[in-house]
Parts: C-alpha cells; sequence; structure tokens
C-alpha cells in the first residue's frame, strides 16, 4: 500500500472530469484523477456537439484553439439535412458553417452569437484525446490510468480513497480534502452518498450504430451535412457525420410495441434510413445503443463529497447538452473549491453548488425531453405521399420540411440553453429585487441581473470582455468616475481575488444599466449597482460564502 495526496481526487476522465481537473489546476489545487481506462483508450462515440458556453470555458483554459482543429474536415459543412432518406431528397436544411468560417461567417441563424467562442462539432472521440493531453502536461495534475476508487470515508478534514489498480491487483490511499464524483451515469459514489435519482427513467430507446460506408457520402448527392434526418414512412432516423469521409453514427429511434434493440432487426432500418438497397456495404464498428432518460439526483453533495455531469444527472442529449451541462457543473464547483481550499472562500460557500446547478439541471432536462417528445410526433406523422413524384407529394415535402426546420432550429442553435440560465436561489449571489429574462431552448436576453451570466461584448481595444476579466472576481465599471476604493479595500482585506476593469466599449449602453457589475469568476453576476454598497465588507462576505447579512443597498 502506498499513499497519494492531493487537494481534489476527481473521479472518472471523460470530458467532465477533465475540465474540473484543469480548471482546478488553472486555480492552483492540486488534483489526482482516477480512471479505470488505459491511457489513449477511445470513448464512447457520442457528445457530437460543444456549447459555445463550453468553449467560452475552454477558450480561458487554453484548449479552444486546439480543439478547433480537430473534428471533421477544416471545409465541411456543419449544416443539418432533412431529407426523405439520407440519400433521397431534401425537405430542408438548416446552414451551419464549417469550421475553418466558424469566426468569420455571416448570416443564417448560427452565426448571431455573443461569444468569442461560438460552438464547435468535434465528436468525443476526437474531443477527449485534446483534453487529456492537456490536462495532463497542466503542474498540479496527476492521472492515474487503469484505477479504480472502491471505496472512502470522510472526516471533518478530508476525505481518504482507496484505489485498486486494475492491472495489478495493488491498492492506494488516496488523501484529498474534497472528492468529485464524474464517474458517470452507473455512478457508485452516487450511491454510496445515498443520493436518487428522480424523473423518467425511459424517454426513449435509440438503437444506434457507429459504421464505417466510404461509398455513401457519393450516393448522398455531394451535399454534405453534419446531421441528416430521414424522414419517411418506412423508418425515420438521423446520422452524425463523425470524421467527414467514411464514419457515421446512424440514431434508429424505436417505435412503441418494439420493446427492446433486437425487436427490430437493425440491417433492415439501417438501409431504410439510408435509403439504400442489398448492393450497398458498409462495416459495423460498434454498437452504441442508449436510452433517453430524464433522471436528475435528488442531491449533489454529502459533506466533502460531489457528484458532477452524468452522476449527478442524465437526460436525452437534445442540443447536445449532456456533456455541455456536465462542464457547466464542473465550472461552478471547480472556482468554489478553489476558493474554500485558498481560504479566501467561507466553507460555506461550497453550498452554492447544489443551490445553483440542481435548479438549472432540472430546467435543462424538462427542455431537452419536451423537444425529444415533439421530435417523436414528427417521426410519427410522416405523410404517406411525401416521396411520390406528384403535387400531393411536392405539398407534404415542403410541410414536412418546413416543420421540421420550425422545430429543429432551436435546438440547433440554442442560444438560450447557452447564456439564458440564471442562479435565482444562491446564497452568495446579491439580488436586488428584479427578477431575470425567462429563456427558451433558442432565445434569451441578456442581462445584469444578478445570476445572469455577464453580457458579453467587444472592447474598443478589440479583446473580448471575457479574455479582459481576471481569474476571480472582477468588478466591471461602466462609468470610470464612480469611486470604488472600499470595496477593493474590503475584497482585500479579507484575501478575495478581485479586480477592477474599467469597461470602454460602444455596445457597453445597450447591455448594461448599471454602473458597477460584479463578475464572479464563471462570469455570472454576482452584483450590481451604481454605487459601492453602504456596507462594502457585508457585500464581500456575501459573495465569497460568509454570510453578509447586513444591508446591501447602494450608497
Amino acid at each position: 500500500m502506498t499513499d497519494a495526496g492531493a487537494d481534489v481526487l476527481v473521479v472518472g476522465a471523460g470530458p467532465v472530469g477533465l475540465t474540473l481537473a484543469m480548471d482546478l489546476a488553472s486555480r492552483g489545487a492540486t488534483v489526482t484523477v482516477a480512471e479505470t481506462r488505459h491511457e489513449g483508450e477511445p470513448p464512447n462515440v457520442k457528445c457530437n456537439h460543444v456549447s459555445a458556453r463550453s468553449m467560452e470555458i475552454f477558450r480561458r483554459l487554453g484548449v479552444a484553439a486546439a480543439l478547433r482543429d480537430a473534428g471533421l474536415p477544416p471545409d465541411y459543412p456543419n449544416d443539418v439535412s432533412y431529407r426523405t432518406t439520407a440519400t433521397g431528397i431534401e425537405l430542408s436544411r438548416i446552414p451551419i458553417p464549417c469550421r475553418r468560417d466558424r469566426y468569420t461567417a455571416t448570416g443564417g441563424p448560427d452565426t448571431w452569437w455573443p461569444t468569442p467562442e461560438p460552438p464547435h462539432r468535434i465528436n468525443q472521440i476526437y474531443l477527449e484525446p485534446i483534453l487529456f493531453r492537456h490536462a495532463k502536461a497542466m503542474p498540479g495534475v496527476t492521472i492515474l490510468n487503469r484505477t479504480r476508487v472502491t471505496g472512502f470515508t470522510q472526516d471533518a478534514d478530508g476525505v481518504t480513497a482507496t484505489a485498486e489498480s486494475l492491472d495489478h491487483g495493488s491498492t492506494t490511499t488516496i488523501r484529498t480534502a474534497y472528492m468529485v464524483a464524474c464517474d458517470g451515469g452507473r455512478s457508485d459514489t452516487r450511491r454510496a452518498i445515498g443520493a436518487r435519482f428522480l424523473g423518467d427513467p425511459v424517454v426513449q430507446r435509440v438503437q444506434s450504430t457507429f459504421i464505417r460506408a466510404p461509398d455513401l457520402l457519393d450516393r448522398m448527392g455531394g451535399r454534405r451535412a453534419w446531421a441528416t434526418f430521414s424522414l419517411n414512412p418506412r423508418r425515420s432516423g438521423n446520422m452524425y457525420a463523425i470524421d467527414g469521409r467514411e464514419t457515421w453514427l446512424i440514431h434508429n429511434y424505436l417505435r412503441e410495441g418494439e420493446p427492446d434493440f433486437d425487436s427490430v432487426d437493425r440491417d433492415t432500418c439501417i438501409r431504410a434510413i439510408l435509403g439504400v438497397g442489398e448492393d450497398f456495404r458498409y462495416e459495423v464498428i460498434s454498437y452504441e445503443d442508449w436510452f433517453g432518460r430524464r433522471l436528475v439526483a435528488d442531491r449533489f453533495r454529502d459533506r466533502r463529497v460531489f457528484l458532477c455531469g452524468d452522476s449527478a444527472h442524465i437526460w436525452v442529449p437534445m442540443a447536445g447538452y449532456g456533456m455541455n451541462a456536465g462542464i457547466a457543473d464542473a465550472t461552478n464547483l471547480s472556482w468554489l473549491l478553489a476558493a474554500a481550499l485558498r481560504g479566501w472562500g467561507d466553507p460555506s460557500i461550497l453550498d452554492a453548488y447544489e443551490a445553483e446547478r440542481l435548479p438549472i439541471t432540472e430546467q435543462v432536462s424538462r427542455f431537452a425531453m419536451d423537444h425529444a417528445i415533439a421530435l417523436s410526433a414528427q417521426r410519427g406523422a410522416v405523410p404517406a405521399e411525401i416521396e411520390e413524384d406528384t403535387p400531393a407529394g411536392e405539398a407534404a415535402r415542403a410541410r414536412v420540411g418546413r416543420a421540421a426546420y420550425d422545430l429543429n432550429v432551436n435546438q440547433y442553435c440554442c442560444g438560450g440553453l447557452n447564456f439564458g440560465a440564471f442562479y435565482d436561489q444562491s446564497p452568495i449571489i446579491a439580488y436586488d429585487g428584479e427578477a431575470a429574462p425567462a429563456y427558451s431552448m433558442a432565445g434569451f436576453t441578456p442581462s445584469t441581473v444578478p445570476g445572469c451570466r455577464v453580457p458579453h461584448l467587444w472592447l474598443r481595444d478589440d479583446r473580448s470582455l471575457y479574455d479582459a476579466l481576471g481569474p476571480g472576481y472582477t468588478l466591471l465599471r461602466l462609468d470610470a468616475s464612480v469611486p470604488v476604493t472600499p470595496l477593493v479595500d474590503a475584497a482585500r482585506s479579507r484575501g478575495v481575488p478581485f479586480d477592477v476593469l474599467d469597461v470602454d466599449s460602444d455596445a457597453a449602453p445597450s447591455l448594461y444599466d448599471r454602473k458597477l457589475v460584479l463578475a464572479r469568476p464563471d462570469q455570472h453576476v454576482a452584483w450590481r449597482g451604481d454605487a459601492v454598497p453602504e456596507d462594502p465588507d457585508a457585500l464581500i462576505d456575501r459573495v465569497r460564502g460568509s454570510g453578509g447579512a447586513a444591508a446591501l443597498r447602494a450608497a
């Protein structure tokens, strides 16, 4: 038995665990990551979309450029195409720029993003190795592959975990201040802390197949797309381009009366979705069958042990938001842990994690489930004449294509899910009585209401506001004449990392309705006002988790 130690033990080295490790290390924490797979062992073929909000996070961590350079070929359209079959008649198309044009494209529904980092389409088989290499190279991060955490105990000062080498059978005791489970939907840690999944255990059943088909692009007539949906009376489904050349992931959605994955013939369904006959040859690389669920843990924490990502919630991955919600969890939890570890945050600052992320998880999971139900209804109502070369067939294609576009542009250009979410029940946010604006899957209103994402803008020196923010709290000053020294002094007296940024931007007056806005380390608004509060110490105590019950009204 050997002993190892770190500030935080992360269980699981998927995208969520690796993001958490990177973010913690960037804040000066030491991290041990335990992962059961071999180094370099590929993940499942899933998670085809990295949201704009996640790309903002990866930009801050210095890995966004490497991710942009991977995935589909640079000129491969990220469009979403709706067709009678993958090789059949196109009904409609959602245009999405290829990665070569991602920063410069204009027009269309997917080029308006108020961020320095628009979304990126990349499968997890390309994403995860980049994150792994970046995390492994960071000072303070130790990754233990082929290691399973078999148990843990907690005391007032930390967590003692027992880990087993899956290659040698040896055991290691890992002593940390905190432990975070990023070990997936079957999380042993979730069960160990007594947390339970609540919700809808089966929303849909999807027979998915990862194939190699070098001839498919030619049969599709040259109009490439990242996602292709087949809508016909025989078998509706969809597929995603993985390498942009010959590999594809095909989703076949089981219908009512088809009780399990073996109840339908996989090959027959694939050919019906693709629109090809028996002469078409393809190779099955792997089966990737899955259940769509909407399950959220009843709690995300037990003292010094936390749940993050799929260990805390799983749902139908509409808008690609399963992994991205986990990345949002990770970066919310990371700065809170770092605050507690460095001592400028009161230990109670960690109460904010569950108070903030659990309600958001509930909201987003319902968006996803409702959209999945609407898509199922659309697949089940394809008119029989849709492939006919008749006026009735033409009318049916126009009607179905328009409906498919209108429904799905909301999930593939989902500004609301990226930027609309707000924290309205947090113990470390100073609310002022104004309600945050509502958001939908697609739409949102930028706002400085406490709890909302800090509205992004470009500064006159061409920097993104987010690139100008400090690593801790940043006080955005929209009027340089407003004195802020008492608030700066209150933060520094408590060791709170605190910067002041005078915002110089033509866009500021339309986005910021207060002279002062306090941005948290995760780019959410902690407080706003037109002057420093009468009791600046109370505000700083509030945002660092030690109460601050005194009046926070501006002078």
